[in-house]
């Protein structure tokens, strides 16, 4: 017996021994993105209870098998899971997670137990890319957020809408908060991108209702980086160098003979009157000899732009802090346009050695120099680039100019071209900017479950703006004449805003019985916005003294012949405007299953007369966390399932558009001066006053649902929303007095409609174990919204310009053109009851078409993809149901343009008895540009590559040896392919004017180095 028991100790030693042997020290180190450790993070072996937490440094050691599997996790990031193998060392980098906390309004919440609807983007997408301004970069990437930017102006202004437009003449654009300050909306130029760690879409009621009067349009949170606890300095330095050029078109102008030979057989222009306008055609010859000059690529040009950001990072046991400092300077694609931005960022955060207190603050200091050319979209010949380049005959060269006062008499549209030459050279444009935005915050804990915060934030914008035309140009002569010789200009304005919002909170967090969550807030807000505006027009400048911004060269007023010339003119402005709030919330959740919340906001704005200043706006929203019922056993598909509802309403105060300080006054009668009879002082009429004008208000119904399935390979959202915007702010005409013409009365009523679903899918194709291995995933983002005006206030529910009783805002209503009759070679058009005809009335034959400029459905979609440090990602952006009108198409297939600017080559397929079924009326057409029509309403739907990266991140042994913790190189692109029916020059411009800027193609080289 004691021999079969030495026996089995024997055996059981053995195979201790054994898996002893078997088990083997790994050791490594945990980061974040940014390089940085992470302390605490917890490193498992799956499945079982073998686990350890990192170290201050993020080093970590753990006993582990070949054949088990490391989990690495920590709050806040994506867990990664390795096969040990034979491997003694395994290092991770932790990616944050989307899905862990986000901003809910004016409190945080973990994604589990939110009840709105909301997007995140993350740094990932929105740092190391060309824009000037950061909202571009959010382009396609949160369902609903339509964001389209209408100029290629370095740093210029993008209309933002999210889920439709939701007012006729108000405010539609969100309300944008960075670090706790709302901001300007308009105004993202000296901004700096880089400093960006997350941005928050707010999209339903339930997220939107407690801000109020401010959040009928939703709302975008803006969070910019901080340091780490606990972390020592790192130095990160970005550099990114970019080419941007002019996107194609598919106009197919003429050559410079095949212009002059259409020229000299129609009896117009150079061809037939020779370069030296005598009357004599050109030969054969002479017109073989022409040059020809490609405009586009004398006045637009490959733009260079650099983009630098240094930033630095640490943090100790209680204090942590986050510095950057930028510069950016981009060229712009169009001649004398470009921008220049530096700015420093500076985030300090800390905590009490209790814990009880914290506060945050976070301040960012940018001065910003823009030079943007003026009367872009304008058929100026003499002010607009963009017109010399689209239009200007080709048989001219830039170096035939001489001087301006060369082309003042006789005056000819064919020379264009020298116009703006002479512009180029004596006229300057600037706008500088300082802007200041800044926040404090402060916490403290009185209990553990009660906390006080004080929220203060600022953002001040100084304006100086300067433009100035010299008093030998030629638009300075032409207006001047020989009797005003020193007909040059001046003009400035200097504006000064300055916003301050003050939130005062307190917060009371509890849990009871360890499944029951309750979580109430109760809340102040103060705003107040002050403008000051002044500005000067100095007339007549003596140019042998006149320096640009400088006031050497200004004359005075002198009189000739009678009348003053040099007459200056000053103006003047002080504007105040200001809200006041106070609102509360409730959220109580029941084990992470069922959650329901409440929001109640009660506003006063200083826009509206004592009848209507306050208005009060709610919200309810509950959720279902499906997924976490206990009937699903061991079989639930699903990480996360999640059902969501919300209704509530929300305001607009802004109700006429154009920021804090428009409409002011729209409540009381105002009155102007000015001249009135026998040229004598006079009042005059300006606004009839309104004291029941009251808020528009958005009453929003939201069901969704947040799915992760497939072990988290599948995530996503889908929502469906509903919004009524009642009360819309427009005017009604009134009779004025004799003499005087009408006025409008502005009122509310009307409703605007907006309904359609958001979708967000993300799906790992291809999931690495180990550091290194392939990944790849895919994403598709999409919106549909559907827009519907109802009870307009005319008898016939039709308000011009706006729209007609059920159809969509904007709607076209003009006169159908069908084709071109074979017969004669004129245009055909239907009257209003369908009928063919050459010469349609104006007014009756218009017609109602069912399209507009919105898009009906929208969105991207893409992939990511990693390899052994190797990285790339796509972004295709897609846009359905726009129709556009094409005037730029018109211009060059004009025929009545011929001797004057350059055509079209479709005109060579024009009516002619020989040539009878084609597109192109005769160029003897009688009824060509009489009638307003569809002719050049055009579809401009399209798909484009509006993001492409390729890059390589150098792995962990190559840093060590440069002593650095991060060294990527990357190049990227912006709207390199564009396909679509469109043939301009940006399908995406979102916009029915002509001669306009477009967006440009952008490459870049870039390299991230951290330290």
């Amino acid at each position: 017996m004691k021999t079969k028991l030495n026996g089995i100790l024997t055996l059981l030693l053995a195979l201790v021994v054994q898996v002893a042997f078997a088990q083997q020290t790994v050791t490594g180190k945990v980061t974040d993105a940014n390089g940085d450790p992470v302390l605490g993070a917890t490193v498992q072996v799956r499945n079982s209870s073998n686990a350890t937490t990192t170290d201050f440094d993020g080093n970590y050691s753990i006993q582990a098998a070949p054949e088990d599997v490391l989990v690495i996790s920590f709050s806040g990031y994506e867990p990664q899971t390795f096969t040990v193998g034979t491997k003694t060392t395994i290092n991770a980098s932790l990616k944050t997670s989307l899905e862990a906390v986000i901003v809910t309004s004016y409190r945080t919440s973990t994604k589990e137990k939110s009840n709105i609807s909301a997007s995140v983007v993350t740094n990932e997408t929105i740092e190391n890319r060309p824009n000037a301004s950061f909202v571009q970069t959010l382009e396609g990437q949160v369902a609903g957020l339509n964001i389209f930017t209408t100029s290629g102006q370095p740093g210029a202004n993008s209309t933002v809408n999210l889920r439709g437009i939701g007012s006729i003449n108000g405010n539609t654009e969100p309300l944008f908060i960075l670090d706790g300050a709302p901001i300007d909306e308009d105004n993202f130029r000296s901004l700096n991108p880089q400093d960006i760690s997350e941005v928050t879409v707010l999209k339903d009621a339930g997220a939107t209702s407690i801000y109020g009067n401010r959040g009928a349009n939703g709302v975008i949170i803006i969070k910019t980086k901080q340091g780490n606890f606990n972390s020592p300095l790192r130095i990160q330095a970005n550099s990114i160098l970019s080419f941007t050029t002019l996107q194609d078109n598919d106009y197919n102008k003429m050559s410079s003979q095949q212009l002059l030979t259409l020229e000299r057989e129609r009896g117009a222009g150079v061809g037939a009157n020779g370069f030296d306008f005598s009357g004599t055609p050109l030969t054969d010859a002479e017109i073989a000899a022409a040059p020809n000059t490609e405009w586009t690529d004398y006045f637009f040009r490959t733009g260079l732009s650099k983009n630098n950001t240094i930033s630095l990072t640490s943090g100790g046991a209680k204090t942590r802090q986050y510095t950057s400092f930028g510069y950016f300077d981009q060229e712009g694609i169009l001649v004398d346009s470009d921008l220049k931005r530096f700015n420093i960022r500076n985030n300090v955060s800390g905590r009490s050695d209790n814990e009880r207190f914290s506060y945050d603050f976070n301040n960012t200091m940018n001065y910003s120099i823009s030079n943007e050319p003026s009367s872009i979209g304008t058929g100026a010949i003499n002010r607009n680039y963009v017109l010399a380049a689209y239009n200007s005959v080709p048989y001219f060269r830039p170096e035939d100019y001489t001087t301006g006062a060369d082309y003042l008499s006789p005056l000819r549209f064919v020379e264009t071209p020298f116009f703006l030459i002479d512009r180029l050279r004596t006229f300057n444009r600037v706008d500088e900017e300082v802007k200041l935005v800044g926040s404090a915050q402060f916490a403290y804990k009185l209990t553990d479950n009660l906390t006080a915060r004080s929220v203060s934030s600022y953002d001040y914008q100084n304006q100086i703006f300067t433009q100035a035309e010299e008093s030998d140009s030629f638009n300075a002569l032409l207006f001047g004449g020989a009797a005003n010789p020193n007909a040059g200009r001046q003009f400035q304005q200097s504006t000064r805003q300055f916003t301050f919002n003050q939130l005062t909170s307190l917060n009371y967090d509890k849990v009871f019985a360890e499944k029951h969550t309750v979580s109430l807030g109760a809340y102040t807000e103060y705003f107040k916005a002050h403008l000051r505006d002044f500005g000067y027009d100095a007339r007549g400048l003596d140019g042998r003294t006149f320096a640009f911004g400088d006031g050497s060269g200004f004359l005075g007023a002198v009189i000739r012949n009678g009348a003053i010339i040099y007459n200056d003119n000053a103006n003047a402005q002080i504007l105040n405007a200001g809200l006041f709030s106070y609102f509360g919330s409730a959220d109580y959740d029941y084990d992470s299953r069922y959650g329901i919340g409440a929001t109640i906001r009660r506003d006063a704005s200083s826009r509206f007369s004592n009848t209507n200043r306050w208005a009060t706006f709610y919200s309810v929203s509950g959720r279902w966390n499906v997924s976490n019922e206990e009937f699903w056993g061991d079989d639930n598909p699903f990480e996360v399932l999640k059902l969501r509802a919300s209704y509530g309403t929300v305001g607009n105060q802004n109700v006429n558009g154009g920021g804090y300080f428009s409409g002011l006054t729209l409540t009381t009668d105002t009155f102007r001066t000015g001249r009135g009879y026998t040229g004598a002082n006079a009042l005059f009429p300006s606004v009839f006053g309104n004291s029941d004008l009251k808020w528009e208000t958005t009453r929003q119904y939201n069901v969704g649902v947040d799915f992760e399935a497939f072990e988290r390979r599948l995530r996503g959202s889908l929502d469906f929303y509903y919004k009524d915007t009642e009360d819309l702010f427009q005017s009604a005409p009134i009779s004025g007095a004799v003499g005087t013409g009408g006025y409008n009365l502005n009122a509310n009523f009307g409703l605007l409609t907006n309904k359609g679903f958001d979708l967000e899918l993300r799906y790992d194709v291809i999931r690495g174990v180990d550091p290194g291995d392939f990944e790849l995933d895919v994403f598709v983002v999409g919106n549909v919204n559907e827009n519907v005006l109802r009870d307009l206030p005319t008898e016939d529910g039709v308000v011009l310009g706006v729209g007609r009783e059920g159809g969509p805002i904007g709607e076209y209503f003009t006169v159908r053109q069908v084709g071109v009759n074979p017969a004669n070679g004129n245009l055909l058009f239907l009257d209003a009851d369908g009928n063919l005809t050459e010469s349609p009335n104006n007014d009756t034959d218009r017609v109602w078409l069912d399209q507009n400029l919105t898009p009906e459905m929208q969105g991207s979609f893409g992939l990511n993809m990693d390899f052994k440090g190797f990285f790339a990602q796509t972004q295709f952006q897609f846009a359905t149901g726009i129709d556009r009108f094409d005037f730029d198409l018109a211009d060059v297939q004009d025929p009545t343009a011929l001797g004057q600017f350059n055509l079209s080559q479709d005109l060579f397929r024009a009516w002619t008895p020989d040539n009878r079924v084609t597109d192109i009326p005769s160029l003897d057409a009688t009824n060509i540009n009489t009638f307003d029509s569809d002719r050049y309403l055009r579809e401009s739907d399209y798909l484009r590559l509006r993001f492409v990266t390729v890059g390589y991140g150098f792995d962990k042994q190559v840093l060590d040896k440069l002593n650095l913790s991060t060294l990527r190189l990357f190049v990227n692109a912006e709207n390199l392919v564009t396909f679509t029916k469109w043939r301009g020059f940006d399908a995406a411009g979102y916009n029915n004017g002509s001669r306009q800027y477009p967006t440009p193609k952008i490459v870049s080289l870039g390299v991230e180095i951290g330290i």
